[in-house]
């Protein structure tokens, strides 16, 4: 119930914090931000990924984004879960399974830093579905998420921003 609070203040308050000191809102350019902490201390530390650090937790997925990977994380922002329809997010907090395939969804093993990304048409996520990935209007883009911010590397793979949440298909 504690969770659901957290989450519920975290989506009503948004954040008008930028992504990460350093980094680039154009998906076609490298932020180039170098990160000495791992997956989940970056973003926790960044304060726009608050929603999808509870999710995590909640999840039971802190352990394996803290593991040695290498992994690259599209991570969707506050505002991007702010975007869900009302009450997603709690349902998904209450179906701790589906909300683990959802950020796995959002996990490819691996290190694909952003030269490599827009080299590629799809990458196959940890959930085991394949993300589209394409090129349009010179941003990169997974399924329908912008990528705002690329190459927050970290010490154990690197954070691409996007700008929704990505729902595996079927």
């Amino acid at each position: 119930m504690k969770r659901l609070v957290v989450l519920a203040t975290v989506l009503a308050l948004g954040s008008s914090v930028p992504v990460f000191a350093g980094s680039s809102c154009s998906g076609s350019s490298a932020a180039q931000a170098t990160n000495s902490g791992d997956i989940v201390a970056t973003a926790s530390s960044a304060g726009n990924f608050n929603t999808l650090v509870a999710a995590v937790q909640a999840a039971g997925l802190v352990e394996t984004l803290q593991s040695d990977g290498p992994f690259t994380v599209f991570a969707p922002t506050d505002e991007a879960f702010a975007k869900l329809p009302e009450g997603a997010v709690e349902a998904l907090i209450a179906d701790p399974d589906q909300l683990r395939a959802i950020l796995l969804y959002h996990v490819v093993p691996g290190k694909v830093m952003a030269a490599d990304v827009v080299n590629l048409n799809s990458a196959t996520t940890a959930q085991g579905s394949d993300v589209e990935i394409m090129l349009a209007h010179g941003s990169v883009m997974i399924n329908e998420a912008n990528v705002t911010a690329t190459d927050i590397e970290t010490s154990n793979g690197v954070i691409h921003v996007i700008d929704t949440v990505i729902i595996p298909r079927g």
